[in-house]
């Protein structure tokens, strides 16, 4: 259950109203690292979780809150448009409305769809979609891919800051980032408790070290213009894990064939010279072994 009140969790207030920065707001709403982002991924990772406790109950705490934070946003946009496209920022390019789209910096749509108000969208006016979440079931994971979506947050929202002089939408923002860095620390906490308690062996990269082929575990491969990789202490010494050593592999050459699919069924009309053999009978395939030897014992040459 969830329950709302009228009063919004830090004070939104714009000195004047601003259509362009508006739509630059737009981004900390609906875009990929915006408000719904972290919004929805807290919510489903939440419901998602596997075990009642501290760490259910700390992600719903945040994933409510950042609910909040959407209103927060959705009401700035909305009272930086009041009054708009008549303002200041925008009435000399009112002769054209494709112009003062344009020149202007402003989104038509939200007067155009929203009745001057905020879209779920970018500042491109791109909607929002769920692509943009992470929610693998995993916490130790999950945690992980919060802090990156707290500090890409925080990074767009201390660059908006400094795109404004208002000092209602700074002291917002200024609330923002304080959240921002908070959120990244009980994430990263998050982590250490998980560890802490074990539970971090629940993760893909801490299982099947039995299985994966452990010479190519700790090695750089120098596969760039640059010089300087190996000047960084991931090309040698302990890895973190300290399961391994790092190791600098200067000059690294393929260890598998030459890339080549397999012939195209042409019954889908791909682009083909017939150097590859067939479907049935390829030159260079993967129906290799017992499949491929009854293959062309039944049938030796089927396109013959």
């Amino acid at each position: 259950m969830f329950r709302h009140t009228d009063y919004m969790q830090f004070d939104v207030k714009p000195e004047k109203p601003d259509p362009i920065y508006a739509r630059k707001l737009q981004e900390l709403l609906g875009g990929a690292y915006g408000e719904m982002t972290v919004t929805m991924q807290y919510l489903m990772q939440g419901w998602n979780c596997r075990m009642k406790g501290k760490y259910k109950d700390m992600i719903m705490d945040i994933a409510t809150e950042e609910i909040g934070h959407v209103e927060m946003i959705a009401t700035m946009v909305a009272r930086l448009l009041e009054g708009a496209p008549v303002t200041n920022s925008t009435e000399n390019a009112l002769g054209d409305p494709v112009v003062a789209a344009v020149l202007g910096g402003t989104d038509p749509t939200q007067a155009i769809f929203s009745g001057g108000g905020p879209r779920l969208a970018d500042s491109n006016g791109v909607p929002w979609n769920s692509g943009y979440i992470t929610h693998s079931g995993n916490l130790l994971a999950d945690f992980h891919a919060n802090v990156t979506a707290e500090a890409q947050g925080r990074v767009q929202t201390a660059r908006l800051w400094h795109m404004t002089d208002d000092p209602g939408v700074k002291a917002m923002l200024r609330f923002n980032l304080a959240r921002d860095t908070f959120h990244q620390n009980l994430w990263l906490k998050g982590i250490e408790e998980l560890k802490e308690d074990g539970l971090e062996g629940t993760i893909a990269p801490d299982d099947l070290f039995d299985e994966e082929f452990s010479e190519h575990a700790s090695t750089l491969w120098h596969l760039s213009d640059g010089e300087d990789s190996n000047k960084g202490g991931w090309a040698s010494g302990p890895t973190p894990d300290g399961a391994h050593e790092f190791k600098f592999l200067a000059d690294p050459q393929p260890l598998g064939d030459r890339q080549s699919g397999p012939p195209p069924d042409p019954k889908l009309y791909a682009t083909y010279d017939g150097a590859m053999g067939t479907p049935q009978k390829p030159q260079f395939g993967t129906e290799k072994g017992v499949i491929g030897k009854i293959k062309d014992a039944v049938d030796p040459d089927p396109s013959g």
